[in-house]
C-alpha cells in the first residue's frame, strides 16, 4: 500500500463512519463529514495533507498524488 490509497482509505472510511453515526446517534457527526471533504479539496488545490504526513512518516512508499516521482513531471 502507499501514501495515496492509504488516504483515500482514511478519508473514505471516515465518511462512511460519521454519515452512519450522523444517521443512527446525532447529527453532530455530519460535521466530521463536511471536515473530511473540506480537508480533501483542500489538498487537492495545495497539494498539502496532513494524513500523507503522517503514512510517509510511518513507512509507505509515496503514491502520484503525494509525493510520488509522477506527481512531479508533466505528462
Amino acid at each position: 500500500m502507499n501514501v495515496d490509497r492509504a488516504v483515500f482509505t482514511l478519508a473514505g472510511s471516515l465518511v462512511l463512519i460519521s454519515t452512519a453515526l450522523g444517521y443512527w446517534v446525532s447529527p453532530y457527526w455530519l460535521l466530521l463529514t463536511a471536515f473530511v471533504g473540506a480537508n480533501m479539496l483542500q489538498a487537492a488545490f495545495t497539494g498539502f495533507c496532513p494524513a500523507a504526513m503522517i503514512f510517509r512518516k510511518l513507512g509507505l512508499s509515496a503514491g502520484a498524488a503525494f509525493g510520488g516521482a509522477s506527481a512531479t513531471k508533466p505528462y
